[in-house]
C-alpha cells in the first residue's frame, strides 16, 4: 500500500516523529527552569531570618553549675626543687709544696688510682718528685709538718691513722710525737717502699766512757797522812803547774749528729671516713704539680639543693624528701638536715639566676638509707613535704569554699536541681584543696557533690 504524500511532497509519517521532538525538548527546558529556581528559593530562605529567629541566635547560652566530688585524702603542701648528690667529704689534693725540699722541680712522677675507683686508707694516690702522697683518716687536713717534739690534736689524729693500719704507736702519749710514733711513720713509709724524710736534729754528745786512767796515790795527801786512791791533778797546792800530767780522764768525745724523721704535710691527705673514690682524675706523669691533681669523695651519699626566696621559709629541718633520678630511676627517701640563713654566693652554673636577682638557699637532705654509689653526681628531684594532714581528711577543691555575709565559711551541696550551703570549718591547704569538717556533722560526706563554679559555655552539668 502506497504512504499517503503531503502537499509539499513529505510523508506524512516524517511530519509526526518531527512534532514529537519539539515537545520532549520543550519539557527538558521546563524541568530544567524549575530547579534552578527551586535551589535559588532555597538559599535566599537561608539568608534571611526572621527578628524573632536573629534575637534567639544571639541570645547567651544557658549557664550549668560545675560541681566537685568531696574526697577523703591525706593533704600534703610540697616544695619540688632539684639537687644534686655528692659525697659529704670532697677533697682536692694539691701537688703544692710537694716533691721534698731536693726537688728541683715538683712534677707528677706517677699516678697511682683511678678515677670512679674505691679508695682505701693508707693507699698511695701519687707520687710528686718522686717523692709519695698518701691517703689517711683523718678529720682535719693537714696544715704543718709533724716531727718529734710535736705535740697537738693532729699528731693524736697521725698516730689513730696509723694505729688502724697496724702501725702501733708504742708507749707515746697520745698527741705527743715521740719515739714510738716515729718508728710507726718509718714502718708505714717502708712498707710502701719509701724511705720516710728526715732532718737533723740538735748534735748529742756521745756518752763518756768509764774512767781507765786513774792511778794510785803513792804518797800522803793533806793533814791525814791518809794513804789510797787519788786523783793526780798535775798542780801543787798552790795552783802551779807540775809538768801536765794527767788526771787519768779519757778526752771529750765529739757531738754527733742525729737525724729524725719528718711527716710533711704535703704528703699526707687526710679522709673523713669510707666509703671513699676518686671522682676525678686530673694529673697525668710529667705535669707540672702545681693545682689540683686529683679530687676524692668520702663518705655517706647526701643530697645538696637549693630553694628559692619565695619557699625558704616552708623548709624546715627533720621534714620529709622524696628524691627522684630521671636518669636512673633510682628513688630514694631522706630528711632536710640544715637550711642556709644566708644566701648563696652566684655559682658559674648559675648565671641566669644571678642576672634574674633571685636569691638562692642551700638545703642540705640526709638519705634514709645508703644511695647507690651510680647517683654520686647525679642531679636529682627533690620533692620536700613542708606540712602534712597525717591522715586522711575530708577536702574539697578550694574554689568550692567561700565566705556569706554572716561571716560563715560554707560550701554548696548539690543533688539533681537542688542545693544547700553546709556551714564547715577549714584546716590545712595544701596541693588546690581543702580540709573540710561540717559544724552539723553529718551533713557533708565522701561523693557529696559541690559546686566550684560556673561554665558560661553551656556545657551541661559536670
Amino acid at each position: 500500500m502506497a504512504e499517503e504524500k503531503l502537499p509539499d511532497g513529505r510523508a506524512a509519517g516524517s511530519r509526526r516523529r518531527g512534532g514529537l521532538r519539539r515537545r520532549q525538548r520543550s519539557l527538558v527546558l521546563v524541568v530544567a527552569g524549575s530547579v534552578v529556581l527551586t535551589g535559588a528559593g532555597v538559599a535566599a530562605a537561608s539568608l534571611i531570618k526572621s527578628p524573632a529567629q536573629a534575637a534567639a541566635d544571639t541570645r547567651p547560652p544557658p549557664t550549668s553549675v560545675l560541681t566537685a566530688t568531696v574526697q577523703k585524702k591525706v593533704l600534703s603542701e610540697t616544695v619540688i626543687t632539684r639537687g644534686t648528690v655528692a659525697a659529704a667529704q670532697r677533697i682536692d689534693v694539691s701537688g703544692e709544696g710537694a716533691g721534698g725540699k731536693d726537688a728541683g722541680r715538683s712534677i707528677v712522677t706517677k699516678v697511682a688510682v683511678e678515677a670512679g675507683k674505691p679508695l682505701r686508707m693508707g693507699q698511695l694516690l701519687l707520687e710528686i718528685s718522686g717523692r709519695p702522697v698518701f691517703a689517711l683518716e683523718g678529720e682535719v687536713p693537714a696544715y704543718r709538718d709533724l716531727r718529734p717534739g710535736s705535740t697537738g690534736d693532729d699528731v693524736a689524729q697521725l698516730q689513730r691513722a696509723l694505729g688502724r693500719l697496724g702501725y702501733g704507736t708504742g708507749g707515746d702519749p697520745s698527741g705527743t710525737f715521740g719515739s714510738g710514733t716515729e718508728r710507726a711513720v718509718g714502718l708505714f713509709y717502708r712498707a710502701h717502699g719509701f724511705a720516710p724524710v728526715t732532718e737533723r736534729g740538735e748534735p748529742v754528745a756521745a756518752p763518756k766512757e768509764e774512767a781507765t786512767g786513774a792511778t794510785e796515790a803513792t804518797g800522803t795527801t793533806g793533814a791525814t797522812g791518809a794513804t789510797g786512791t787519788t786523783e793526780a791533778t798535775g798542780t801543787t797546792e798552790g795552783g802551779a803547774d807540775t809538768g801536765g800530767v794527767s788526771d787519768g780522764t779519757p778526752p771529750a768525745t765529739p757531738a754527733r749528729p742525729v737525724s729524725h724523721t719528718v711527716v710533711p704535710l704535703s704528703e699526707i691527705a687526710y679522709v673523713r671516713a669510707e666509703p671513699a673514690y676518686v671522682e676525678q682524675v686530673s694529673a697525668h706523669v710529667g705535669d707540672e704539680a702545681s693545682a689540683d691533681l686529683l679530687t676524692i669523695s668520702a663518705g655517706k651519699l647526701v643530697v645538696d639543693g637549693s630553694l628559692s626566696a619565695d619557699v625558704k621559709g616552708l623548709v624546715k629541718p627533720g621534714q620529709k624528701v622524696s628524691i627522684a633520678s630521671e636518669v636512673t630511676g633510682d628513688r630514694a627517701t631522706g630528711t632536710v638536715v640544715s637550711v642556709a640563713d644566708k644566701p648563696s654566693k652566684p655559682q658559674k652554673d648559675a648565671e641566669s639566676a644571678a642576672r634574674s636577682g633571685a636569691d638562692t638557699y642551700a638545703v642540705k637532705i640526709e638519705p634514709a638509707d645508703r644511695l647507690p654509689a651510680s647517683l654520686a653526681g647525679e642531679d636529682v628531684r627533690l620533692t620536700i613535704t613542708a606540712a602534712s594532714s597525717g591522715k586522711a581528711v575530708l577536702a574539697v577543691p578550694a574554689s568550692a569554699v567561700s565566705a556569706g555575709e554572716d561571716g560563715r565559711t560554707t560550701v554548696t551541696v548539690r543533688r539533681g536541681e537542688q542545693e544547700r550551703r553546709v556551714v564547715v570549718d577549714t584546716g590545712m591547704t595544701a596541693d588546690g584543696y581543702v580540709q573540710v569538717t561540717a559544724v552539723d556533722r553529718g551533713a557533708l560526706g565522701v561523693g557529696d557533690r559541690v559546686v566550684v563554679g560556673v561554665d558560661l559555655s553551656g556545657g551541661g552539668p559536670s
